[in-house]
């Protein structure tokens, strides 16, 4: 069974795991001990230091090991801030980062702290400019993702970590998507990664803090890796992870195998929107990871189409509202505008096979369209091929009255979407279709759907339930 979910989880290393059992027998003691066994366990925990610092770019002893990359996150922001505090308390970050620096955001600010999103284009890629213009005199930290774990477009993160140097803040750079794939360039202050992102054994994160970063661990302190991750540490995970980062960064294959797989998704990128009809592919064509393509499909309902591709025997992944406990649109396709509804993310890992990726674009227009046949879906609204539009008009309040009104309150999308598809026609050119939802998603994937259909979003008014979303036709 195809496994498309490396962004999540890469499948372990066969080198990550020849080191993790033979580390079982020689790391079990503690490092911090002087017998025997304990010197050891020290020397393999030093070893696997100064290999995962020689992948990052950093000294030995400005890197830890943490319990995972989010751990890594929380502690290197709250080091960061906690140590500026006497320059001010405002954490600015792009609207795209992982949940883990927004939760540390939430954090910081119900301590007291300000908070401060970057904006990120329909590519979700921060401009440099912006970022420049949104460092503040009382700035502490800046955070930037190496590359985006949705879309996977990459950021301009040696040019933000030059205006970060000149201005004297620190840059906490989430490196866990791209770190695989090559060390992060520029004068970052402070790194954050996690190994099973790169084939290393879960439970296992890491740290780097480059020397002349103002750094005060939070939390209770211990004498172990430098008081910035309390507690023993997982020497087998460590020395796998760091084994099976070194193996990588050691092949001379790895960057052909970079080059194969960004050419087995230039093919995702091309064929989906022509073998699949009203089809988004969002994230950069061009700055974006080797292995990630995310696209997403008109009038589909999110889970559903996962567990059908997942009886096709494919295991891929999801960004969609649809999917996710909270039923809220994922935060990142969101700040990029793109349409939430039907979302697929494909993450490639090492070695997938060539035949296998022939296969999914096989079999993903069949799952959809039955998908879409199972929702109701007319099939003269999904005949035409979608093509990305002009981004939508912002939200404002509409003076107009409404024409035409659909009631879809209490359906989730994509029924509203759906269900507007289905009437657009039915107003002239210049009239306008009301749609009364209370669904969050659909705030998103109305404008969405006017972008990829060349409709004109009016904007959205108050209703007595949920919202009232206006869009105008022009074709």
């Amino acid at each position: 069974m195809p496994y498309f979910d490396a962004a999540s989880a890469a499948p372990l290393h066969p080198v990550a795991r020849e080191a993790l059992l033979a580390s079982l027998d020689e790391g079990w003691a503690d490092p911090a001990r002087l017998y025997r066994e304990g010197r050891r366990g020290r020397l393999l925990l030093d070893a696997a230091r100064e290999a995962a610092a020689e992948a990052v770019g950093c000294r030995p002893d400005e890197l830890v090991f943490t319990p995972s990359g989010t751990q890594a996150v929380h502690r290197g922001v709250a080091g960061a801030l906690a140590a500026r505090r006497r320059v001010g308390r405002r954490l600015l970050y792009s609207a795209v980062e992982h949940s883990s620096v927004l939760h540390a955001a939430e954090v910081h600010e119900a301590a007291g702290g300000t908070r401060a999103e970057l904006a990120v284009d329909r590519t979700g890629r921060v401009a440099a400019d912006e970022a420049s213009a949104a460092l503040t005199p009382d700035t502490a930290l800046v955070c930037l993702q190496s590359a985006n774990h949705e879309v996977g477009t990459e950021q301009p993160v040696e040019e933000v970590a030059a205006l970060c140097q000149e201005a004297g803040v620190p840059l906490l750079v989430d490196a866990a998507q791209s770190l695989p794939w090559g060390p992060v360039p520029g004068a970052w202050s402070l790194l954050a990664a996690s190994a099973h992102k790169w084939g290393g054994p879960p439970g296992v994160g890491l740290l780097a803090v480059r020397k002349g970063t103002r750094f005060a661990p939070q939390g209770p302190y211990d004498e172990r890796e430098s008081g910035r991750s309390p507690g023993f540490e997982n020497i087998p995970g460590i020395v796998a992870a760091a084994a099976s980062l070194r193996a990588l960064r050691a092949a001379p294959e790895t960057m052909d195998e970079a080059v194969r797989l960004r050419r087995l998704v230039e093919r995702i990128r091309t064929r989906v929107p022509e073998l699949v009809p009203d089809v988004e592919v969002v994230g950069d064509p061009v700055r974006r990871l080797p292995h990630l393509v995310t696209f997403s499909c008109l009038y589909v309902d999110g889970e559903t189409l996962l567990h059908e591709l997942d009886r096709a025997g494919f295991s891929v992944s999801s960004g969609s509202s649809c999917t996710s406990s909270t039923l809220a649109p994922s935060h990142v396709l969101r700040a990029m505008g793109v349409l939430s509804e039907g979302n697929v993310r494909v993450s490639l890992p090492y070695g997938t096979a060539e035949a296998d990726v022939d296969r999914f674009l096989e079999v993903l227009p069949q799952v959809v369209r039955s998908v879409r046949e199972r929702l109701g879906v007319p099939a003269d609204v999904a005949a035409t091929a979608g093509g990305a539009a002009a981004a939508p008009a912002p939200h404002e309040e509409p003076d107009e009255p409404a024409g035409l009104v659909v009631d879809s309150l209490g359906r989730r999308c994509p029924i509203p979407v759906i269900e507007l598809a289905k009437v657009i026609g039915q107003v002239p050119v210049g009239g306008t279709v009301t749609v009364l939802s209370d669904d969050e998603a659909a705030r998103q994937d109305i404008p969405a759907w006017c972008a990829m259909r060349d409709q004109e979003y009016v904007g959205e008014r108050s209703a007595e339930r949920g919202a009232a979303y206006v869009v105008r036709r022009r074709v």
